[in-house]
């Protein structure tokens, strides 16, 4: 073969090659947008939460909104020793969107999507999710707020013992890899 015929037929490759990845980025952007997807109002939950409260650390990571699932992890630490973790997942049942916990050791919870609110007292642009499961004493209800400057508040609230209960962690969005913080 010749060099003429190699170069050739190398171009003749690279642009078969060239043509192939163009079609096929065609095709991802023709493919339903994410907002389609029921879930896609808690996409933002997508990365790396930490908060820190009565020197215990607490960490939630969420994969990205794929396949019609959130799945997310929670872990407790204090003194270096886990406390606790919880496997975590927001998924599309017939009757709604429910935010499904299994705790480390016990069964899965499932708490009904209950609504979407928007909370702009001040200077506040706040998104308050709400969960709940009313056959359950404690967590009866499990509420997200998504806040500004990359804040997030995981609120629990039920009954322990007939008394009212809420448990609030506040969180900051951090890079997973190095733990800094990300303002967003």
């Amino acid at each position: 073969m010749n060099t003429t015929m190699v170069h050739f037929t190398f171009r003749r490759g690279a642009a078969a090659f060239l043509f192939a990845v163009a079609s096929a980025g065609a095709a991802l952007a023709q493919s339903p947008p994410a907002a389609t997807d029921p879930l896609a109002l808690l996409a933002w939950l997508d990365g790396c939460w930490r908060g820190l409260v009565n020197q215990r650390e607490f960490r939630e990571h969420w994969m990205p909104l794929r396949g019609g699932l959130l799945l997310g992890v929670s872990q407790t630490v204090m003194g270096g020793k886990s406390q606790g973790y919880e496997y975590l997942r927001i998924e599309p049942r017939p009757d709604g969107i429910y935010y499904v916990a299994t705790p480390s050791g016990s069964k899965e919870d499932a708490f009904r999507f209950m609504g979407r609110t928007v909370d702009t007292e001040g200077d506040r642009n706040d998104e308050i999710f709400t969960f709940e499961n009313p056959a359950l004493e404690f967590p009866r209800r499990i509420i997200y707020r998504h806040a500004t400057g990359g804040w997030l508040y995981a609120q629990v609230e039920g009954k322990v013992s007939g008394t009212d209960r809420t448990v609030i962690y506040p969180m900051r969005r951090i890079d997973c890899a190095s733990g800094a913080i990300i303002d967003k």
